[in-house]
């Protein structure tokens, strides 16, 4: 099973970063038949997208490098991080872009989405939003799971998850987004 994982952030200092390698690398070690590959959206970075700029220039290779990406996996996992409650722009842009080149951007794929903040709040917002227009964009989404607190729950030096509920809460979701 191919995974296809991401942070919805260009931070380089990212705790959904953290977050969602973390998840790959537990998804690895429960599963030996798992490979999941993290990627950076600073790699699809694009002009701010707009249609003046879609007649302009056409669906930049980046776009449709992220959508060739998402078509050959397997399933995702993506770590949302809010902005002001949304959405990145960094994310938000990308997804607008390769939305222009299949709305059904998740291309039906098995999907966990979780999202984390430093907050109690655990960017909760931004995953509800994207919780709620998953099945719009194709998203076959198996489970969702927020992390408050991230730095009172996870160790950024040894790299793992130190709230033993959240961890369980987190194999659980993986259990739904493995297929067999």
């Amino acid at each position: 099973m191919k995974i296809l994982a991401f942070a919805a952030s260009s931070s380089t200092k990212s705790i959904n970063k953290a977050l969602v390698t973390y998840t790959g690398q537990l998804f690895e070690k429960k599963y030996e038949n798992v490979e999941v590959e993290v990627i950076d959206i600073n790699d699809y970075e694009m002009p701010l997208f707009s249609t003046d700029k879609e007649e302009e220039l056409g669906h930049p290779k980046q776009a449709h490098d992220f959508i060739k990406k998402i078509k050959n996996s397997d399933g995702l996992i993506i770590s949302f991080a809010e902005h002001n409650g949304s959405y990145t722009a960094a994310y938000k842009n990308l997804f607008d872009w390769a939305s222009r080149i299949d709305v059904k951007v998740f291309q039906n794929k098995p999907s966990l989405f979780l999202s984390t903040s430093t907050g109690q709040g655990g960017a909760g917002s931004v995953l509800k939003a994207a919780e709620n227009s998953a099945p719009f964009f194709g998203a076959d989404l198996k489970a969702v799971l927020s992390i408050p607190s991230f730095r009172d729950n996870f160790d950024q030096e040894s790299k793992h998850l130190t709230n033993t509920s959240l961890k369980q809460g987190l194999l659980d979701a993986l259990d739904k987004l493995y297929i067999k």
